[in-house]
């Protein structure tokens, strides 16, 4: 069984100034964000703008942070897309190009039509051609539909099938989960902003577009739930949900951009219709992510 212990950065995908997909500067992101004790990267997830890019963009993607992803970390990859058929195509690239395992976003176009058993068949399909293991990623915010804690514990049963992202924030969903999955199914927090919440519920780490800016501070919540430092814990977790909120469900992925670009990263520019986030938004970024710099950890 492949384990997901820990903290994953969903890494964003660098593109140049004609928005084309800047592979050195994925390699340097990656390089650079490897010096943390991360236990691995997502790449193609909602912050590395996969709806955005082609099937041989994708691809692209996939091969080169494999060159920059060391053995020992895991390579996650986003293969989600709208038909079963599609999906699977891209599953299978991504067990070729090395990944370990891959996350599956659940089509969401013709909504009306994706009830339990139509979302039970799509992700047991993938599962069933995938030689490498599946994450199931919920994500109500970018697809519109929450996937139910009944669909995704009967999805749990699958060998196949071993975890769950979860960035939709329901607690209480997510405890009903971990109480009724698999033994072995794992759950991961999809938001730094519920970080130390899941991890007390029984998430075993999390996927955080945090930790592309703030891998330390995201390690030491881990680190000081594991210590049973509680209290220090939740101070901790405190200091993060403004920032979190900003590079997420406020100003998103040309916040986190901008982000990478004050840390010495590569942010650059998002592909549009993704504009860059505006100057006065910017600045508040940068004094969340200063403040929290200067945080003592």
């Amino acid at each position: 069984m492949l384990k997901l212990n820990g903290i994953f950065p969903p890494v964003t995908t660098p593109f140049d100034k004609s928005e084309e997909f800047k592979p050195d500067a994925l390699l340097y992101n990656l390089h650079q964000l490897s010096r943390y004790p991360l236990s691995g990267f997502l790449v193609l997830g909602s912050n590395g703008e996969s709806a955005m890019l082609s099937q041989k963009e994708k691809f692209a993607v996939m091969h080169t942070a494999r060159e920059a992803v060391a053995p020992e970390k895991l390579l996650l990859a986003g293969t989600g897309c709208e038909s079963t058929r599609e999906t699977i195509t891209l599953t299978k690239e991504a067990a070729r190009a090395g990944a370990d395992a891959a996350v599956v976003l659940n089509p969401s176009f013709y909504k009306a039509q994706m009830d339990q058993e139509t979302l039970k068949a799509h992700f047991f399909a993938v599962a069933d051609a995938s030689t490498i293991p599946v994450i199931i990623y919920n994500m109500p915010q970018n697809t519109g539909i929450d996937m139910s804690a009944e669909v995704i514990i009967a999805m749990s049963g699958h060998a196949n099938i071993i975890g769950l992202k979860d960035s939709g924030g329901d607690l209480e969903k997510m405890r009903n989960i971990i109480a009724h999955c698999n033994p072995d199914f794992q759950v991961l927090a999809g938001s730094a902003g519920f970080l130390l919440p899941a991890l007390q519920l029984g998430a075993i780490g999390g996927v955080l577009a945090l930790a592309n800016i703030a891998p330390a501070v995201c390690l030491k919540i881990v680190e000081l739930f594991l210590e049973n430092k509680q209290d220090e814990a939740t101070a901790l977790q405190r200091k993060i949900v403004e920032l979190n909120a900003a590079v997420t469900r406020q100003w998103g992925v040309p916040a986190l951009k901008a982000a990478l670009d004050h840390l010495g990263l590569y942010g650059g520019i998002t592909r549009k219709p993704l504009l860059k986030v505006s100057e006065e938004n910017r600045e508040r970024v940068l004094n969340l992510l200063e403040a929290l710099q200067n945080t003592p950890i």
